[in-house]
This record gives C-alpha cells, sequence and structure tokens, in this order.
C-alpha cells in the first residue's frame, strides 16, 4: 500500500475506535438494536445525502438492491447490534481489542474463498498469535466464573465473523460506484434492524444531550464518512489489508474509555493486545520482510 493508503487506514481506524465510546454512551439509555438502528438509519440518511449533492445515478436493478440490501444486513445490522449488546459486559476498550481479530478472521476466510488471498506460514502464524491473544482477554472471565462476559466476547467474535465474511463479499461489487453502494447497503440494514428494534425494545426514550449527540456521531462521523472512503479503498488495498484498520482502534478505544467513561482496563488484557497485535504484523507481512533482509 502506498503513503495515502495508510493515512486514510489510520484515519478510518481511530474514527472507528470512537464508535465504541459512542456505544458505551448509547446503551445507558437505550438497548442494543436502537444503537443499531439509529447508526445505520442516520448513516443511511448521511450517504443519500452525499448521492444527492454529487449526483450520483442511483442503481435501477431491483436484484443489485437485494444484493447490496442482504450485505448490509451481515456487514452492519448484525455486528454493529453485537458490539452494543457486548459492550453492557465489556469496557469500550476491550470490545475494540476483539475487533482487531478482524483481520485474524479475514485471512482465514479469505484463504477458503473462491478467488480469494492464500494464506501462507508467516499468516497462519498470524492467526494463531491471533486467537492466543484472545484466550488471554477471555482468561480473566474464565478464571471468575463470569458467563457474562465470556458470552460477551463471544458476541464480539461473531461480529468480527461477519466482518471478514462481508469484507470478501464487498469485492465482487467494485464495479458498483461507492457512495450508492454504502447508501444502498445502509438501507437494507436499516429497513430490517428498524422493525426489529421497535418488535423487542419498543420505542427509544433519549432525554440526555449527550446521547443524541452520540447517535449523531456514530451514524454521521463513524459510518457516512467513513465508509465513503472504505468503499473507494477497498478494492485497490485489498480485504486483508484493509482489515487493519482495526489495529488503530482498540488504542483510541482504550485511550478514551480509560479518560472519558472512567472504564479499566487490567494488564492482561492489554498482554491479550498485544499478542493480537503482533498476530496483526505477521499477517501484515512487515516482520517476514525485516526478517529476510536481516538473514540477506
Amino acid at each position: 500500500m502506498d503513503r495515502r493508503d495508510w493515512i486514510w487506514i489510520i484515519l478510518l481506524g481511530a474514527i472507528w475506535g470512537c464508535s465504541f465510546i459512542f456505544n458505551a454512551v448509547l446503551i445507558r439509555e437505550i438497548g442494543p438494536l436502537w444503537v443499531t438502528s439509529f447508526r445505520v438509519g442516520i448513516g443511511a440518511l448521511g450517504c443519500w445525502a452525499v448521492m444527492l449533492v454529487l449526483r450520483k445515478p442511483i442503481p435501477s436493478d431491483p436484484v443489485l438492491w437485494l444484493k447490496l440490501g442482504a450485505l448490509g444486513i451481515l456487514a452492519y445490522a448484525i455486528p454493529f447490534a453485537l458490539f452494543p449488546l457486548a459492550q453492557a459486559n465489556l469496557a469500550s476498550g476491550v470490545a475494540a481489542i476483539i475487533n482487531a481479530l478482524t483481520p485474524i478472521m479475514t485471512v482465514i476466510v479469505s484463504h477458503f474463498w473462491r478467488g480469494g488471498e492464500k494464506a501462507n506460514r508467516i499468516k497462519s502464524a498470524g492467526v494463531v498469535l491471533g486467537f492466543a491473544g484472545a484466550a488471554i482477554l477471555a482468561s480473566p472471565a474464565l478464571a471468575s466464573g463470569g458467563d457474562s462476559r465470556l458470552w460477551a466476547i463471544g458476541a464480539c467474535l461473531l461480529a468480527t465473523l461477519c466482518y471478514a465474511f462481508s469484507l470478501n463479499i464487498t469485492r465482487s461489487f467494485k464495479a458498483i460506484e461507492p457512495t450508492a453502494m454504502a447508501a444502498i447497503a445502509l438501507t437494507g440494514a436499516a429497513v430490517v434492524s428498524i422493525p426489529v428494534a421497535f418488535l423487542t425494545e419498543g420505542t427509544p426514550v433519549m432525554v440526555r444531550p449527550e446521547t443524541w449527540m452520540a447517535a449523531i456521531a456514530i451514524g454521521l462521523v463513524s459510518t457516512a464518512f467513513t465508509f465513503q472512503i472504505m468503499y473507494r479503498i477497498l478494492p485497490r488495498v485489498g480485504a486483508t489489508n484493509f482489515a487493519t484498520t482495526t489495529f488503530i482502534a482498540p488504542v483510541s478505544a482504550v485511550i478514551l474509555g480509560v479518560t472519558l467513561l472512567g472504564e479499566t482496563v487490567l494488564p492482561i488484557q492489554l498482554l491479550g493486545m498485544l499478542v493480537i497485535f503482533a498476530g496483526l504484523l505477521l499477517i501484515d507481512g512487515r516482520i517476514g520482510k525485516l526478517w529476510r533482509r536481516v538473514a540477506a
């Protein structure tokens, strides 16, 4: 990847790290399904506004709409609900650390995906390290018999698997205009999420101004804005490289969670994060390149 792509990936990772803080603020007043509904609903409106301003053509193929809508459910509706649901029992930084397993899940899915990026020995070692880091993260819950926290970790892992599948599926839509792709996919997620939220959690009640601010920020900044960038650079950098945005997200999430929300992160959880990051460096290929240079 060139320097410009790395700058965008770092920026996106930092913004998505903030989304875990927005989740933590939102679940104080509303349920996780409404967190998802506000995020994808406001995000979809933001993307359609960009479509109008840029005068982008709206695809008319109904089959394409159905496919992108289904992608939106897998990529956004499900994982966007799983993370706030898990954050009822996990600190924002810990959830973001588990989210850093996304590149590792992506390597596994891509290896078996038709036309996907095949894993070599170094990437396979990165996968093993990543899951070792996840085990370290889960160890406090296992030691204390914390079933709820262990379940929350499992929910986060399931969300990363959804991301891994969706990143590989997204490559098949590279001929679609990025703004239209984001708008239609988010609309599909909203069409499913909002009715389900009404049926299961009732009408949302938000009285705190910070809740409204978090809802707007997670919808417009963490979703609508970032997706305009994501769909433009993903075909260029590939699913595995793009998934390294989750390397950046835990850093901003941990710092903001501790400073703004007063959350605590255990030393063993920081160790788990370091092990996951070591796995990510192996997957990225930098350690392998450095080793070959030293050997030469």
